[in-house]
């Protein structure tokens, strides 16, 4: 008889253990189906905002218009465009008359010459002060050129008192060493017309005697043969 009461005891506690694991287990999932049911709730109401703001932006924010396509200027107009920006910088000139831009012009030439002339004042003290100091620059003292002479042939003396002379040239090529051969004739004044054709003859350099003659006749060396 003890033993099953103490068997009807053991039966009542196990059930009543069920019972109160089954009403702890539907507690905890009603909570966390509660928590699941806020926190979608919470997401959707989120979500509803960001589609309110994107609504309202897309219709606060104006449609924007096609840029306007931008005019290519050439070489001559972008220059105009610089000059014209640069002259509304700088400011336009006030007007002046001719007048006031010709006394303007009169007093700038007006302070031009009085500083000339204060410059070359000073200058004037300062020759005046070294004269002390410098020398006389001493006359030059003449002397007596060297004459140049010429020996050649003669190769006319048609003409009163003047003699056409060949001078010989022969000279090395500084290059090519190669003898270098030219002439020239002269005109030289002969007094006593003691030369004649074909002579060697010395001329020496003279004060001009005409039109073509800077030579004079100094001496025949060898008669012609």
């Amino acid at each position: 008889m003890a033993e099953e009461v103490e068997n009807t005891e053991l039966e009542e506690t196990a059930v009543a253990d069920a019972s109160a694991e089954a009403a702890a287990s539907d507690a905890s999932a009603h909570a966390s189906t509660q928590a699941a049911a806020d926190d979608a709730g919470a997401d959707s109401e989120a979500e509803e905002e960001v589609e309110a703001v994107e609504v309202a932006a897309v219709v606060e924010e104006p449609e924007a218009e096609p840029a306007a396509p931008v005019k290519q200027l050439t070489p001559k107009e972008r220059k105009v465009a610089i000059k014209t920006k640069k002259a509304a910088k700088v400011g336009q000139r006030a007007e002046v008359t001719h007048e006031d831009r010709q006394a303007e012009r009169d007093a700038a030439r007006a302070k031009k010459a009085a500083a000339r002339r204060l410059e070359r004042a000073q200058a004037r003290e300062k020759y005046k002060a070294g004269a002390h100091e410098r020398n006389a620059t001493p006359p030059r003292e003449h002397e007596t050129g060297l004459q140049k002479t010429r020996q050649g042939i003669v190769v006319s003396d048609k003409a009163d008192k003047t003699i056409t002379v060949r001078i010989d040239v022969a000279r090395r090529h500084r290059r090519y060493s190669k003898i270098v051969r030219s002439s020239s004739t002269i005109h030289a004044h002969d007094e006593t017309n003691d030369a004649n054709t074909g002579d060697t003859v010395v001329v020496r350099e003279a004060r001009p005697l005409s039109r073509l003659k800077r030579w004079r006749l100094v001496q025949v060396v060898e008669r012609a043969k």
